[in-house]
């Protein structure tokens, strides 16, 4: 009894990956992400860890266990790993009005603004879901046809950075980067924490490629 109101005066807060006392992201912990490689989909989204081991414990406190302080560990690890390019204005992937509901917030919102803070730009909301069930508990078929989103209609010249936890197939944030191309943005770059894909594909459009690819398929549609 006394040896636990000890640690938890010293240590208030727990490392949300494997439960040690101390900060969100213990030494251990921090260094076994510190060898692992980032990851770029297909598509053209960084991510910066495979949804696996330490990353994927991180994702699913912030997603399920309410642990929020996570989000500034997430971003400045995605910071430090991806070397993003410039950008104007962060935004993110928004989750389902339901899944919101239940968390009480949604966990990319959190995770972009954090990147924002860190990044010194600012977090502003562009895009909004349409009715329509959570990516979540999908299978990867079902997966790759991404949610329909609607964007603002921004200040024209603008370079978008829009974060998400978690990317499997890619379609969240390309119709995502869709909608925000269509609204008028001038580029888009993608970003995720975390990738299901365990390896980088070989041969993949960078972020700046996907924006122009995804700007002429706005076009052509036009």
């Amino acid at each position: 009894m006394l040896l636990s109101w000890v640690v938890s005066m010293l240590f208030p807060s727990r490392c949300a990956a494997c439960g040690s006392p101390g900060p969100a992201l213990c030494h251990r912990c921090r260094f076994s992400l510190a060898s692992i490689g980032q990851l770029r989909t297909p598509q053209g989204v960084v991510a910066a860890f495979p949804f696996d081991g330490v990353a994927r414990q991180l994702i699913v406190a912030l997603k399920f266990r309410h642990r929020r302080a996570v989000a500034e560990v997430l971003a400045s690890q995605m910071l430090r790993r991806l070397h993003l390019p410039s950008v104007d204005v962060v935004t993110w992937a928004p989750t389902s009005n339901r899944r919101v509901r239940g968390r009480g917030y949604d966990q990319a919102e959190v995770i972009a603004r954090a990147v924002a803070k860190q990044l010194g730009v600012p977090c502003i909301r562009l895009l909004y879901r349409a009715h329509g069930t959570p990516q979540t508990g999908k299978s990867r078929s079902e997966r790759l046809v991404g949610p329909a989103f609607r964007a603002r209609r921004p200040r024209k010249g603008l370079t978008v950075l829009v974060v998400d936890d978690v990317v499997t197939t890619g379609a969240t944030l390309l119709t995502a980067a869709e909608a925000l191309l269509a609204a008028g943005v001038a580029q888009v770059e993608l970003a995720a924490v975390a990738s299901t894909q365990r390896r980088p594909p070989v041969g993949c459009l960078p972020a700046w490629a996907s924006s122009i690819a995804s700007s002429e398929l706005v076009k052509a549609r036009s």
